[in-house]
């Protein structure tokens, strides 16, 4: 039970960090419709980005990791085209 409430805790910090961006919505009351706006579309551009991040990363690291085997690939299948 204490397992759950500790990462139930560690996630929702890490959550409200990711909510946090550099617009300002000071300007705005805070429980106004146009602060609740603005948070929300904070939260929505550092959500899209954070994704975007993560494919891109995704996206290089197996072209990394997968460009050594298809170079071997590609050497066997000369090898065996010449035999």
């Amino acid at each position: 039970m204490i397992k759950k409430v500790l990462i139930s805790f560690i996630l929702i910090l890490s959550i409200n960090s990711n909510v946090y961006s550099n617009e300002n919505c000071n300007n705005f009351k805070k429980f106004s419709v146009n602060y609740m706006k603005c948070k929300a579309n904070s939260a929505k551009n550092n959500a899209v980005s954070a994704g975007k991040n993560f494919i891109k990363d995704t996206k290089e690291f197996q072209n990394k990791q997968w460009s050594k085997e298809k170079k071997k690939m590609n050497e066997i299948k000369k090898k065996v085209i010449k035999e």
